[in-house]
């Protein structure tokens, strides 16, 4: 049996198109395919893909015989997306999204919430530093986790559809509080990318001529921070605003940390230093039992 009849995806970027290809590789998972999206050229590299039975600019359009909606939309963009086509879902279809951050979008978004639609929000910790149709591949969630926040009056037969779904392109699923989930995203997430950020930045207002020798010179260390630095802008300065009290939160932690570091680098404390960074290798460690890394 298909999970959904039909699912409607909602901006075929990297999160959507790889939902897209996973469904095409696994045919009968859902019975038809419709996509939308504002950009025409979007939706054009979508027909050029074959990742859509329908594709089309008509979000209401889109929507109305959808059994499953899911918005894969900068998460500034979820709840006036979703103010827009919620009149014109059927009656006990799902709404669910892949939003990085929880509190404020479910706060954003619950006004607009009809009682004969479930919303189910989900957020699939996988992604690249690239974006776009062409971005995406079916096994993009593989073995990744996907996190569930629905709200305690959320239908049980609404979240374990979602569960199912995000099984079968083959996510792990777990469960948990919006504030503790934005609190989880904020540092093994939000954080990372605001150094990698951060540090390209300070490369870049160097000296003229060291800073060409920054980049002549490149570490691998370096290189792995650009690469998260690559990220969508738009998409990035979403999830700092939307998060921002959680992320602050944990920045702040991290700069008590690394002042720690630096005033242990200053007195030669060497005990510090080691303990620090074979904190970092057992963490290492950990991600890849965890097959996470």
């Amino acid at each position: 049996m298909p999970l959904f009849g039909t699912l409607c995806v909602i901006g075929p970027g990297l999160i959507g198109s790889s939902v897209l290809r996973r469904l095409r590789a696994h045919p009968g998972l859902v019975d038809r395919l419709v996509v939308a999206d504002r950009d025409p050229a979007v939706l054009e590299r979508i027909r050029d893909l074959d990742l859509g039975d329908i594709v089309t600019e008509d979000m209401q359009k889109a929507v109305e015989d959808a059994d499953c909606v899911m918005l894969c939309v900068p998460v500034g963009a979820i709840a006036p997306v979703a103010a827009a086509i919620l009149p014109h879902m059927k009656p006990g279809a799902i709404l669910t999204d892949v939003g990085s951050t929880r509190r404020s979008v479910v706060e954003a978004l619950t006004p607009h919430l009809r009682d004969d639609i479930a919303y189910v929000p989900a957020h699939p910790m996988a992604g690249t530093e690239h974006s776009g149709p062409d971005a995406g591949f079916a096994t993009l969630f593989e073995d990744r986790w996907c996190l569930l926040t629905p709200s305690g009056d959320a239908p049980q037969a609404a979240i374990d559809r979602i569960a199912d779904f995000w099984r079968a392109m083959g996510a792990r699923i777990r469960i948990m509080d919006p504030d503790h989930h934005d609190t989880i995203c904020a540092m093994v997430s939000h954080l990372p990318h605001l150094i990698a950020f951060t540090i390209c930045g300070t490369a870049d207002t160097l000296a003229e001529d060291m800073r060409a020798e920054v980049l002549d010179f490149a570490a691998s260390g370096f290189r792995d921070f650009t690469r998260i630095a690559a990220s969508d802008p738009t998409m990035w300065r979403d999830i700092f605003l939307n998060n921002s009290d959680a992320l602050l939160s944990v920045l702040d932690r991290f700069s008590q940390d690394a002042a720690a570091m630096a005033e242990a680098i200053r007195k030669g404390d060497e005990k510090t230093i080691v303990e620090t960074i074979s904190r970092g290798r057992r963490i290492r460690r950990s991600l890849i039992e965890n097959r996470q890394a």
